[in-house]
């Protein structure tokens, strides 16, 4: 699962994706399968603006296809993800789960999420700490400076 969220597009592979969406977008409305195609991958471009692009375009044929609503939360948990926005993809991801409960594939992305969120939430409680500890430093530092 982490070689999914790690992937990256090629820059040839989005700009012919890219090409072919534009290209139905100036004779009219846009194919349900070239606007996946494209936004699958946005999403999995190195850029988080490319990430956030992708994402609105998924958003829009969950909320016009009903029929590709399974697929879309599987890439939409993908994406959020990706861009580390941990509660998005779960919330993606269990919408999934309750469509299919036994998808292994996404079980396997909730947990990579979960485990993500742990080692983040580790991170930030380090982060504070040490924030709190530098300035502990410094107060203690200004007070012994006061005394003398």
């Amino acid at each position: 699962m982490e070689e999914i969220l790690n992937d990256n597009v090629l820059g040839d592979e989005l700009e012919k994706f890219e090409k072919k969406y534009n290209a139905e977008l100036r004779l009219g409305p846009v194919s349900t399968t070239t606007q996946f195609e494209y936004a699958w991958c946005m999403v999995r471009s190195e850029f988080k603006s490319d990430m956030k692009r992708g994402i609105l375009l998924l958003e829009d044929l969950f909320a016009k296809h009903p029929e590709g609503r399974r697929d879309y939360l599987y890439y939409l948990a993908i994406g959020h993800a990706r861009l580390q926005e941990y509660s998005e993809s779960l919330k993606h991801a269990q919408a999934f789960l309750e469509i299919e409960p036994n998808n292994q594939q996404v079980i396997a992305l909730e947990q990579m999420v979960k485990k993500r969120m742990e080692i983040e939430g580790i991170k930030g409680v380090a982060k504070a700490t040490g924030a709190a500890l530098v300035v502990g430093g410094i107060l203690g530092l200004g007070l012994a400076l006061l005394k003398k």
